[in-house]
């Protein structure tokens, strides 16, 4: 007799369980959630532009009729029937996708039309959905023309419920106007907005010349045109995303050198990079002020409304173009953009260069004029056939009012309709119609339907001259598909339209590459003495402080230092010098003579860990003053034990801020010296207790 199990037991081989491999299994099941995350969630299709919940939140706004000159409503019905009808995520998720594409410095053409508050370009949050309302721009209204006339497939939505478009019909070129950004599994995208009036001559340019190159393209579509403006600096990183589909641009704000008062200068701030938030930027900017890392800056005045206005107040003694030359140094002045042309081409992501995206736009657009052109002839040769069969009854009214009165209902009516043989006005040939000699059962059904206004004569007269009209549009739609160039045409025209709907200038200028800033050619080269205590204090004064006194040979104080400290090197230098500095540790850092701090003969001056990346437990061991890289000058190190060496100078000439480690020491060994020779000099080097030693 078989045992029970245990009460709670676990059956050993249910019907339904079977021996997988774990590896197998975690792989197949990631692989399958990051396709989805690619294709249906994170990066946009390439013939609309759109993520499915940028889609989707349009579609729902389509739904409620909230066209560009309807009435807004709130963005909490919006989000509601998105989340609802289309998409299987929350409303939390839903807002914030509708803000964005209704926020002019984030979208370049916004396909949202706002009212409330949306956030702004400070960071600042939008509203709470219950309180903001929206509606479609004419630009997503665009987008979705012909969307009810059979131009694209059908899916249905998450529960079945309903069908929603896999794609728009895309007459407005949103991919390349627009632009986007998307992070999934594996990969991201990164596509900048363009201005639409380039974008639609260089599409035209393509359909006119298919075999045109990338470059020809980009003499039409210039670069990218931020909602922000900006200048973006140099062509190679254009060049390369409009080549490979892969690129970095360099964008600096837009910035101007006004004088203000009191003999000041100012630098005025109206436009910032991309996606740089601005007051994140103004906090940026006054942490390095007070840092020291900027210097120069007596203040920033922030005086933005509609238009950006950022106000740099320079010291009266400092150079603007210098603060100005660190701010885009050292601040998001100036950015990197990373274009990354990724999209969904057929199901899968693919990386485009420029005439790729143009010639998805313009296969895209192909489709979708034919699909529409096959949608209405269907739709004309229906009325052409209920039209013919109306003026083939007029002929045989007084026959057809006997046959209905007789029959006892609509089905034997109809029935004896469509056995009475009529004679159809005639159709041109070539015009594919179906001609016969009875009425359809669509022909009956329209003829007892029809009002005795019908019987006039100018009915009569109506009817025939719709029956030719109707002849007439099926011609031109059957033309339409027989000739690829006349499809061509229309997507010409099309794109004509979007420039006079939607064109504007560009925003964001193109100038030439970002070269490194000489401050040397805006400082006078003049003698200076500089200074240095052995705490680390660090100064320049102008040599004409030290001038000649008359004083009996009492003389002036040079300098002043804190109690304990002293002056430990003190030697005469120009402003266009650089100082090598060398700490203990043996590492090495670089600092032009105009970058230290001037100050008079009294003051102690800064301190060097302000300047360099030193640590506190080093001092300075050696300043060399050098003024080029010659390859016959050498650094000649010597160490607390006795370890010497010799390095051309030349190989220090690559100037890094971080430093470099110069020697390397063994452990409680620390540099004491250098010294530049020039490779033929004696060298003398005594200990502490008297003892020499010298050799070549």
């Amino acid at each position: 007799m078989a045992k029970k199990p245990e009460e709670g037991a676990v059956a050993r081989n249910p019907g339904n369980v079977q021996p997988l491999n774990i590896a197998d299994e975690m792989r197949e099941s990631y692989l399958t959630y990051a396709m989805s995350v690619i294709v249906a969630r994170a990066l946009p299709d390439v013939r609309d532009g759109l993520k499915p919940s940028q889609r989707r939140v349009l579609v729902a706004m389509n739904d409620l009729n909230l066209g560009p000159t309807g009435k807004f409503r709130k963005c909490a019905k919006i989000a509601g029937d998105t989340s609802g009808n289309y998409h299987p995520h929350g409303e939390a998720v839903v807002y914030p996708t509708l803000v964005r594409m209704a926020q002019s410095f984030n979208t370049r053409y916004p396909l949202v039309d706002p009212q409330g508050n949306f956030g702004t370009i400070d960071g600042d949050p939008p509203a709470a959905m219950r309180y903001t309302e929206a509606r479609l721009t004419r630009a997503s209204v665009d987008m979705m023309e012909d969307l009810e006339k059979d131009t694209v497939d059908y899916i249905d939505n998450y529960d079945g419920t309903r069908q929603e478009p896999s794609v728009f019909p895309g007459k407005f070129p949103n991919l390349l106007c627009n632009g986007t950004g998307g992070i999934a599994v594996g990969m991201a995208t990164s596509m900048p907005p363009h201005n639409v009036n380039e974008v639609c001559d260089g599409i035209a340019a393509l359909i006119d010349e298919p075999e045109i190159t990338v470059e020809a393209l980009m003499k039409i579509i210039r670069g990218p045109d931020f909602p922000t403006g900006g200048v973006i600096h140099g062509r190679k990183g254009i060049a390369d995303a409009y080549k490979t589909g892969r690129g970095i641009v360099t964008v600096r704000g837009k910035a101007e050198i006004e004088e203000g008062d009191h003999g000041k200068s100012q630098i005025v701030i109206t436009e910032i990079p991309y996606q740089v938030n601005k007051t994140t930027m103004i906090e940026k900017i006054a942490d390095l002020v007070k840092s020291d890392a900027i210097s120069g800056v007596s203040d920033i005045k922030d005086y933005s409304k509609e238009d950006i206005r950022l106000v740099v107040e320079v010291k009266r003694d400092a150079d603007p173009n210098i603060v100005l030359n660190q701010l885009y140094k050292h601040t998001q002045l100036q950015s990197s953009f990373s274009i990354i042309n990724i999209a969904i081409v057929e199901g899968k992501p693919q990386t485009l260069n420029l005439k790729q995206l143009c010639e998805a736009y313009r296969d895209h657009r192909k489709q979708v004029i034919l699909r529409r052109t096959r949608w209405l002839l269907n739709k004309a040769k229906a009325r052409h056939h209920i039209v013919a069969g109306l003026l083939g009854a007029l002929d045989l009214i007084d026959a057809i009012i006997k046959l209905i009165r007789s029959a006892k209902d609509v089905d034997e009516a109809r029935d004896k309709l469509m056995a009475l043989k009529v004679k159809f006005p005639p159709s041109p040939k070539g015009l594919e119609l179906d001609v016969a000699d009875r009425f359809s059962r669509a022909q009956a059904d329209a003829i007892l339907a029809m009002t005795l206004s019908k019987l006039t004569g100018l009915e009569r007269t109506r009817l025939q001259e719709e029956f030719e009209a109707l002849l007439k549009e099926i011609a031109d739609l059957q033309d339409i598909l027989a000739r690829e160039a006349r499809v061509l045409k229309m997507i010409k025209d099309d794109l004509e339209e979007m420039k006079k709907r939607h064109g504007d200038e560009r925003r964001t200028a193109i100038k030439g590459e970002v070269g490194e800033f000489d401050i040397t050619d805006l400082i006078p080269d003049e003698q200076v003495v500089v200074t240095i205590s052995y705490e680390g204090y660090i100064k320049r004064v102008p040599l004409d402080d030290y001038r000649r006194q008359n004083r009996g040979g009492t003389g002036s104080v040079g300098a002043k230092s804190k109690e304990g400290d002293f002056i430990e090197h003190f030697f005469l230098a120009s402003t266009h010098d650089y100082l090598l500095v060398f700490t203990t540790l043996g590492k090495l850092f670089w600092l032009k003579v105009y970058d230290i701090p001037e100050f008079g003969k009294q003051a102690k001056g800064r301190a060097l860990v302000n300047l360099l990346n030193m640590s506190t437990v080093e001092k300075v061991s050696a300043c060399i003053r050098v003024r080029e890289f010659k390859e016959d000058r050498f650094l000649m190190f010597a160490t607390s034990q006795g370890t010497v060496k010799r390095t051309a100078l030349e190989a220090y000439s690559n100037v890094r801020n971080a430093g470099i480690k110069a020697i390397k020491l063994n452990e409680g060994d620390r540099l004491i010296d250098v010294m530049e020779t020039g490779g033929a000099d004696e060298i003398v080097l005594a200990s502490r207790k008297g003892m020499a030693i010298g050799f070549p």
